[in-house]
């Protein structure tokens, strides 16, 4: 372990830690945030209220809308002449959220990234490939950070250029890579065109994240790279990866970082508490860092805890694999739609790729879903490229069959031929909706 007197803390011992942690953080911010300090007098609260981590629910929620209304600096509680980065989301939608990080919230994200890649399987005498994109993002940077903080060394290739990657790949034998999971897989089907096998190519251990990605996904990363590949998690709001991360011993729930982060679980519709075991929306309370001290800030991404002890030795709670985000959920007539629900199911078919995208469309006043599957290079051989081929339309009628079980609403497949999907060379593109655009052509 890299800190074992905190990875193996009884849950009395984390507890005493927390407190003192929350009480600190919110006498902070009502201190220097003026927008909590706002919050506060309206829910007519003040910080001597808050005595423990029992006292949370009486804090205010906050919510990525806050961050976009206090663009760039207003939730900042520190002066700007502190603040030694900034990084922010790819902002593709309104503003972008900034955060900032002061010298200390540096060296506590590199340690707890070091932190996650010694879960992870790795060790300081590694050759770590970081293809997680650089820039903004917090991933690529993050990982750099913590794997240097680790002594391991660091390959800074980011994302993009899969020919290089391949290469880098096969004459520095990295023990472990890191990257998106739709990219990492593009590089596993470029190493495989090489003739490169899993076990030729030094990698023991993944660690992906930064979009949704199934338990399917995880298979077949790991069949097609003959390695371990471990889920993190985090979100730049907050810090970035490091929040979470499966251990290499269980791959059995993420293991959180809750010296930092005080957790908290949901119904986004009623906002109260769920048991443990139960899904909810994963809330946060930064409780160590200093230019961004979130306050209960609800992730909108849906999951659930255990406080059970993990076989790795660990006592920190564990939260499962992200089962979507609230706002990347489809609702199709009334019923929500996860990605990863359909991704489930296509990765389940052998003759398919697991490339695959989502398109949603109007077809007259109701909405339609349509999913464009690419099948394996194999058996578009098998059929001698004959997309109207019996085995395509009894794969088609099956597949819409299982979808329709799966997710309770009628699915329309595209069967495409092999590499017509485009690839990710960073966050994958794998949901297009074409509803507005209709909307527009017809007012024109």
């Amino acid at each position: 372990m890299y800190s074992p007197e905190i990875e193996t803390l009884s849950r009395e011992k984390l507890q005493e830690i927390q407190n003192a942690r929350l009480v600190e953080t919110v006498e902070r911010v009502y201190n220097n945030v003026p927008f909590y300090k706002q919050k506060f007098e309206e829910l007519k609260i003040s910080p001597s209220d808050i005595k423990s981590i029992d006292d949370v629910r009486k804090l205010p929620f906050t919510v990525k809308k806050d961050l976009r209304d206090q663009y760039p600096f207003g939730l900042f509680a520190v002066p700007k002449k502190d603040v030694i980065r900034i990084h922010g989301s790819s902002g593709t939608s309104g503003k972008p959220t900034i955060v900032g990080y002061t010298r200390k919230d540096i060296e506590n994200w590199s340690d707890l990234i070091a932190r996650a890649i010694v879960t992870a399987g790795g060790s300081s005498e590694d050759i770590f490939h970081n293809a997680y994109g650089y820039g903004l993002f917090t991933g690529g940077i993050g990982f750099h950070h913590g794997v240097e903080r680790l002594g391991a060394a660091v390959v800074p290739i980011s994302g993009g250029n899969t020919d290089r990657q391949v290469t880098l790949i096969k004459d520095f034998k990295p023990r472990g890579i890191g990257g998106t999971p739709s990219y990492i897989l593009n590089i596993a089907e470029k190493l495989e065109e090489e003739g490169v096998a899993p076990e030729d190519n030094g990698i023991e251990y993944g660690i992906f994240g930064a979009e949704p990605w199934s338990e399917e996904m995880r298979k077949t990363i790991e069949k097609k790279l003959g390695i371990k590949a471990m889920d993190v998690y985090g979100l730049s709001e907050v810090m970035g990866p490091g929040v979470a991360i499966e251990c290499y011993e269980a791959q059995d729930g993420l293991h959180l970082a809750e010296d930092h982060f005080l957790i908290e679980l949901i119904n986004p519709d009623t906002l109260e508490p769920v048991a443990d075991g139960e899904d909810g929306e994963l809330v946060i309370t930064c409780l160590t860092k200093e230019a961004l001290p979130l306050l209960r800030y609800r992730t909108g991404d849906i999951t659930s805890i255990t406080k059970e002890t993990c076989k790795c030795g660990r006592t920190t709670a564990r939260m499962a694999r992200v089962k979507g985000r609230t706002d990347d959920m489809i609702i199709i007539r009334g019923v929500n739609v996860f990605p990863s629900e359909i991704e489930r199911e296509l990765l389940k078919v052998d003759e398919f790729a697991p490339h695959y995208q989502i398109h949603l469309w109007k077809k007259g006043n109701m909405d339609a879903l349509e999913v464009k599957v690419e099948l394996t290079s194999n058996f578009h051989q098998q059929i001698a490229g004959d997309l109207n081929h019996d085995a395509i339309r009894k794969l088609k009628k099956q597949i819409q069959h299982d979808l329709k079980n799966a997710c309770l609403v009628s699915v329309e497949v595209t069967i495409q031929p092999p590499l017509s999907i485009p690839r990710s060379e960073g966050k994958a593109i794998r949901v297009v909706d074409h509803r507005n655009e209709l909307l527009e052509e017809a007012v024109r």
